[in-house]
């Protein structure tokens, strides 16, 4: 009988030891703490136009005497080589779509842009053959692979659908000329979001080792939940190569589909359009903005499938200085503000298109500064945010 006992406890402890090496060393634990906002998103500086209609002074970047450009929206930052890139979308007039880099690594007191230029000095815009990219039909992410650029736009607007597909370019000379690879989404992942990620620090992917590219996405503009992809970087000119998140096996893992007609929300709530994903190494978390009915929100998870926490307002813009102050608020409702743009004094503005610069984040193992560009519509013009995120422990644990 001590045998049979003794058999059953060393068998247990040898399937218990196979458990734990089959799981990464690496991979990050839960953390028994939330992460709370200890400041509210603050504008830091207007990065496009000449005039900063709220604090009545030239802009840092002038980027309507240096290139012609004097309003836009978006803004999306990502990685290439050593300079972080900029996609913007729909300046006026002409619906055109610039692309900037900077090589500033401390956004505290703003960054300094450079646009890719014409032979006249003028922007040089975004142009994929074979897609339009007019209103609507913009560059929202980028991604740099095997030092090649490949971006995701949408396009395919109509007077039913404000963006109907997604695709996917590259570019191998840093941004100048573009080629269509192919059709992303015109479900699911219409507007995205990515991370590069070592796939070997997370379980759960459909590789083991390897770069790979996390991938949030929602679909219906303004009006979807949002969903996750996966795809090994090395395969990213193949479509099929993709693979989604259809929901989670009982011991809370990953189940994966080729099929994006299966991919199941990662959470509930259904007004999502543009959206921005980053992990951030201080708080070992993944943080999600998107503008909602209210401003922009906020969530965190452990892992890019989750569980994702309930939303937060990081940026209300009537309590965080925002309305009357560098956004307008209509006169039909109250005269509070002369920031709008000629003619549009009886036009709200509002913020939306909130993109982190994950590369820029600052912090310790307590804390984090998080930096962002964001929309404001009237004015229609870009400017750069901040805003502060820490732990806090969990009750009970």
């Amino acid at each position: 009988m001590k045998t049979t006992i003794f058999g059953l406890i060393f068998i247990l402890l040898i399937s218990y030891l196979i458990w734990c090496d089959s799981e990464s060393p690496n991979t990050p634990e839960p953390t028994m703490e939330e992460v709370v906002i200890l400041s509210h998103a603050q504008k830091i500086e207007q990065l496009i136009g000449d005039f900063d209609r709220e604090r009545q002074t030239p802009t840092s970047n002038l980027t309507g005497q240096r290139y012609g450009l004097y309003f836009t929206d978006l803004g999306v930052p990502f990685k290439h080589k050593d300079r972080i890139y900029l996609l913007f979308g729909d300046a006026v007039p002409g619906a055109d779509d610039p692309i900037a880099y900077t090589t500033d690594n401390t956004p505290e007191n703003g960054i300094n842009l450079n646009f890719l230029q014409n032979d006249v000095g003028t922007y040089r815009p975004v142009s994929i053959p074979g897609i339009s990219l007019k209103d609507f039909e913009v560059p929202m992410e980028g991604v740099s692979v095997n030092d090649k650029m490949y971006i995701y736009a949408t396009t395919g607007h109509t007077a039913d659908v404000t963006m109907g597909r997604s695709v996917v370019a590259v570019s191998e000379d840093d941004g100048y000329n573009f080629t269509h690879l192919y059709d992303f989404s015109s479900l699911y992942f219409i507007n995205v979001s990515i991370v590069k990620t070592d796939v070997a620090v997370w379980q759960g992917f459909p590789d083991s080792a390897g770069t790979g590219l996390v991938i949030l996405g929602s679909g219906e503009y303004r009006a979807s939940d949002v969903r996750l992809a996966y795809q090994p970087a090395d395969s990213i000119e193949l479509r099929t190569s993709i693979y989604f998140l259809k929901g989670l096996n009982n011991a809370n893992k990953p189940l994966w589909s080729k099929n994006e007609a299966e991919a199941a929300p990662i959470f509930y709530d259904p007004v999502v359009g543009e959206l921005s994903v980053s992990y951030n190494t201080f708080l070992k978390k993944w943080i999600l903005l998107y503008n909602d009915n209210k401003g922009i929100a906020f969530r965190y998870a452990d892992y890019p499938w989750g569980p994702w926490s309930e939303a937060k307002l990081i940026f209300d813009p009537w309590e965080d200085n925002g309305y009357g102050h560098f956004i307008h608020v209509s006169w039909q409702h109250e005269n509070v503000d002369s920031v709008h743009d000629p003619g549009r004094e009886n036009e709200w503005g509002g913020a939306y298109g909130p993109y982190q610069f994950e590369d820029l984040a600052t912090g310790d193992s307590t804390s984090t500064t998080i930096y962002f560009t964001m929309s404001t519509w009237n004015p229609y013009t870009v400017v750069l945010m901040k805003a502060i995120l820490g732990l806090k422990k969990i009750p009970d644990y």
